[in-house]
């Protein structure tokens, strides 16, 4: 079993900057393919980014050249470093580690991006 957490989100203006963090419990963190999605208010959950085992990274266009996903087997967590947002960045971010076909899910990090 994996336990997912994530955290780092809140409340900032247009234009600026969040890091979201993402732990995974357990000794496999380094075979978990890791990602973040996000859904807005009254929309479905919508992908943000995946890094995979070895390094590679996708990202939904919308976010690309803003977002960056990465990950740090050492602590065993994932990040999301997200710039130059938007109000239609508003939404709760969901990290997911994923190992073969199993996802497991955190809670989710409320993050708010005001015009």
């Amino acid at each position: 079993q994996v336990q997912v957490v994530e955290s780092g989100g809140g409340l900032v203006q247009a234009g600026g900057s969040l890091r979201l963090s993402c732990t995974a419990s357990g000794s496999i963190f380094g075979l978990l393919t890791m990602g973040w999605y996000r859904q807005a208010p009254g929309k479905q959950r919508e992908l943000v980014a995946v890094i995979t085992v070895g390094g590679i990274r996708n990202y939904s266009d919308s976010m690309k050249g803003r977002f960056t996903i990465s990950r740090d087997n050492a602590k065993k967590t994932a990040y999301l470093q997200m710039n130059l947002l938007k109000p239609e960045d508003t939404g709760v971010y969901y990290c997911v580690a994923r190992k073969g076909t199993v996802d497991y899910w955190g809670q989710g990090t409320q993050v708010t991006v005001s015009s």
